[in-house]
């Protein structure tokens, strides 16, 4: 079986500017539905969350404070904290608990792909992967177990990377999401 790593596990968090457009209107929808008003804190944690980076792709409320506060000094916590909230509510965003006693917030919402996530349990980093054939066995062992049908899920998979394991000359892939990478100039 060869797992595919997404492109999102090297770059997580980085999504098309149609992509964060297409968030961006369900996010109006539900505020318009909802009767909130559009502030411009609101929609600057909103931005700086569905724009994500390759390190705060699964945020805490804390780290996405120091983002937001990083451009707006004057945001506080509850601010972000009932914005992060209402991102749920209008289904944007997921919560996920890794293991590290926090709880962690990543984009939902259509544009969005199901992933699952592998997890190292000294390191903490977090890559997404997808693999098809994962997906296919969920399917079988959910039917033949009771004739179910699988609507949701999540994969979470807790291991060490070959660096914390001690293996000589092992590498964190998180390392390499440390590095910058060149940039290709296009014509």
């Amino acid at each position: 079986m060869a797992i595919q790593v997404s492109t999102l596990a090297r770059h997580p968090g980085v999504r098309t500017e149609e992509q964060i457009s297409q968030l961006k209107h369900q996010w109006s929808v539900y505020q318009r539905e909802n009767s909130l008003k559009t502030t411009a804190q609101r929609e600057l944690i909103v931005d700086v969350f569905l724009r994500g980076s390759s390190a705060d792709t699964h945020v805490s409320i804390d780290e996405l404070l120091a983002l937001v506060r990083a451009r707006n000094a004057r945001v506080g916590y509850a601010t972000v904290y009932r914005t992060v909230k209402h991102l749920l509510d209008a289904g944007l965003a997921a919560s996920r608990q890794f293991g590290d006693g926090q709880t962690r917030y990543e984009v939902a919402g259509s544009e969005s792909r199901h992933h699952d996530h592998l997890i190292c349990q000294k390191c903490r980093l977090i890559l997404e992967f997808e693999e098809p054939e994962i997906e296919r066995l969920q399917d079988t062992v959910a039917t033949r177990l009771g004739g179910f049908k699988v609507m949701q899920h999540k994969l979470e998979l807790y291991g060490l990377c070959p660096k914390e394991q001690g293996v000589s000359g092992g590498q964190c892939p998180g390392d390499d999401a440390q590095k910058p990478e060149p940039r290709v100039a296009r014509r």
